[in-house]
């Protein structure tokens, strides 16, 4: 028994050691090991990290601190640290930038270029109201390749084509070379290219693909061929017509027909996607080549 409790005492006190000289700790919810460089290595993407707070008559009474504590003051809502060369609190500077948070309906910018891009709710989905333009522009009649840049066909490659409707892509390249549904691909950070049933869960919430296309197609026949039957937009997607770019490197359909891609596959050379036309109101799902040049659409994650 004694032997016993010697052992246990002896690998309690090794333990102890090794803990001390290896002591790292993770806060985390996906189980990953802490950094080698820091002794805390805290990990979240939806939750903050608070330091103690106090009053300002409490941080006052706090008796030797420590040089680089830190606390936040109630008092002022001010973040201080105190320095022992000066032996005094100092205030933590704040800079000028905000982070304002996002709600649907409010511009989006896209870091990468700086467009902006008009957001929509429908229903419970957060939807891009308008077609994905970002890229550089390639001729069409060359395909787009896997070369690091985001590469897009701009109708009858004509930039000021893109301005208006967007840029075309090949499914490839819209996925950014990915086969996961739901992948962000094209779109920025934060959102993503709809999935088949995404699309369909849109078009159910719109009263079903029958009618779905009058309420998304923009008014009027600036952009639309006449007569742009049924057309109100009363959900707000202001849908436009950017036509298409087809397998024989040639440019179709601007003003009649509105083509977006879907981030599932229907077989290894297809995949599904939308389309709405100028003379119904039925939204068309279908599946065709990868190769073909549609537009593109980004539903918040």
């Amino acid at each position: 028994m004694k032997k016993h409790l010697l052992i246990t005492a002896i690998l309690a006190i090794f333990l102890s050691i090794t803990f001390q000289l290896l002591a790292q700790v993770g806060i985390n919810t996906d189980s990953s090991a802490p950094d080698y460089s820091a002794m805390l290595d805290v990990k979240s993407t939806s939750k903050g990290m608070l330091i103690p707070r106090m009053t300002l008559t409490q941080i006052s009474a706090i008796s030797s601190p420590a040089n680089g504590l830190q606390v936040f003051c109630t008092s002022d809502s001010k973040i201080y640290i105190y320095l022992s060369t000066a032996g005094q609190w100092k205030e933590v500077a704040y800079g000028t930038e905000i982070i304002i948070p996002f709600s649907c309906g409010n511009p989006v910018t896209d870091t990468r270029d700086g467009k902006i891009y008009n957001t929509v709710l429908i229903g419970a989905q957060c939807w891009f109201a308008q077609n994905i333009n970002v890229g550089t522009k390639v001729l069409g009649n060359t395909n787009q390749t896997n070369n690091g840049i985001i590469e897009k066909y701009c109708y009858m490659d004509d930039v000021n084509n893109c301005n208006v409707y967007g840029g075309l892509y090949q499914w490839d390249e819209a996925m950014q070379y990915s086969t996961t549904e739901g992948v962000k691909g094209i779109c920025p950070t934060g959102w993503h290219l709809p999935t088949d049933a995404e699309w369909t869960t849109l078009t159910t919430f719109l009263g079903g693909e029958a009618i779905a296309s009058g309420k998304m197609k923009e008014t009027g026949t600036t952009h639309w061929l006449s007569p742009n039957t049924g057309a109100t937009n009363s959900s707000g997607f202001t849908a436009l017509p950017g036509g298409s770019r087809h397998l024989n490197f040639g440019f179709f359909d601007l003003a009649y027909y509105a083509s977006f891609w879907s981030s599932s596959q229907g077989i290894a050379t297809d995949a599904w996607y939308r389309d709405l036309y100028y003379n119904n109101e039925h939204v068309y799902r279908y599946y065709n080549g990868k190769t073909y040049g549609f537009s593109g659409r980004c539903l918040q994650d």
